[in-house]
């Protein structure tokens, strides 16, 4: 939800009451992401929806349109502790590109960390990192910062 509302709401909302937009959303009829399982049981998040869907990103100067089309953007990737370092983030990555393609999109794209320019530690890497992203697909297109890249991956829309 952190980046579909202003920092200002995101503050205000911290906890239940964004906990309880996100869930509204669901209800709602959209289906904001995928959610990764080991066997029956949720052990991974990825948020992915049209770019227009996270106000944080027409905000940015770091993460502005490279260029005019249309993408979808992975805002979010979380996997559960004891599954991190297994694959699951790439595998996740995909399933997401797949879901997007379904809907219509032809690019997805996402705004990773990159640890190797800096020690950054496991909770601000929320986005996911390169090296996830291009395991699953995604290439480097832009960088305006030395440890934000914005990645992207072509798919065949499927709607």
């Amino acid at each position: 939800m952190a980046w579909r509302l202003t920092n200002k709401d995101w503050v205000a909302g911290k906890g239940a009451q964004n906990k309880r937009a996100l869930k509204r959303l669901v209800v709602s009829g959209a289906r904001p992401g995928v959610i990764g399982y080991a066997g029956r049981e949720p052990v991974a998040w990825c948020a992915v929806a049209p770019r227009a869907d996270y106000s944080f990103l027409a905000r940015s100067r770091v993460l502005k349109p490279v260029d005019d089309a249309p993408v979808w953007s992975i805002s979010c990737l979380f996997v559960s502790k004891p599954y991190r370092r297994q694959g699951v983030s790439s595998r996740l990555l995909r399933a997401a590109a797949d879901f997007a393609a379904g809907r219509g999109a032809r690019i997805v794209e996402g705004y990773p960390v990159d640890p190797t320019m800096e020690k950054t530690p496991d909770p601000f890497l929320w986005t996911g990192v390169p090296s996830a992203f291009e395991r699953a697909g995604f290439l480097e297109v832009a960088r305006r910062s030395k440890t934000r890249p914005i990645m992207r991956r072509v798919v065949r829309p499927r709607s």
